[in-house]
C-alpha cells in the first residue's frame, strides 16, 4: 500500500488486527486515496466482535453483521463537504458501490454478500 499502514485498521482492543483486512479492499481503498489526492484518515477498520458490541452499547449505528468484522470495511473521517465530495467521487471511480454517509465520516465496504449499488445515510 502506498498511503496506509495496516495498524491504521487495527481494532482498538486488538493491536495487530489490521492484518485481518481483506487485501482486495485495501488495494481499492489505496487506489481511491490516490485518485482523491487528499488524505484518508481511517476512523475504523477491522473490528473484533467485542469492540463492535461495545460500539453498539455506546449508541453508535453498527450492524450485528458489520462488514468491519470481516475486514471488508472502513470508516473514513471527513472534515467538510468538499472533502466528502472528493472522497465519494474517488471511491465510486475505483468501483466501490456500498457507501454510507455520516456527518463526519464515510463508510465504505466491499461485502459482496450484501446488497450492491447502495448509498445510505446515518
Amino acid at each position: 500500500m502506498r498511503y496506509f499502514t495496516l495498524d491504521e485498521f487495527d481494532s482498538p482492543d486488538s493491536p495487530g488486527s489490521g492484518e485481518m483486512m481483506d487485501q482486495d479492499f485495501l488495494s481499492m481503498l489505496d487506489e481511491a486515496r490516490d485518485c482523491a489526492g487528499i488524505p484518508f484518515i481511517v476512523n475504523s477498520g477491522f473490528r473484533t466482535v467485542a469492540y463492535n458490541q461495545d460500539l453498539k452499547k455506546r449508541g453508535y449505528p453498527v450492524a450485528k453483521n458489520s462488514s468491519h468484522l470481516l475486514g471488508l470495511a472502513a470508516d473514513i473521517h471527513v472534515e467538510d463537504s468538499r472533502a466528502r465530495y472528493i472522497i465519494l467521487e474517488a471511491l465510486s471511480e475505483v468501483g466501490f458501490n456500498r457507501i454510507g454517509i455520516g456527518s463526519n465520516f464515510i463508510h465504505v465496504d466491499l461485502d459482496v454478500n450484501k446488497s450492491q449499488h447502495r448509498i445510505w445515510t446515518y
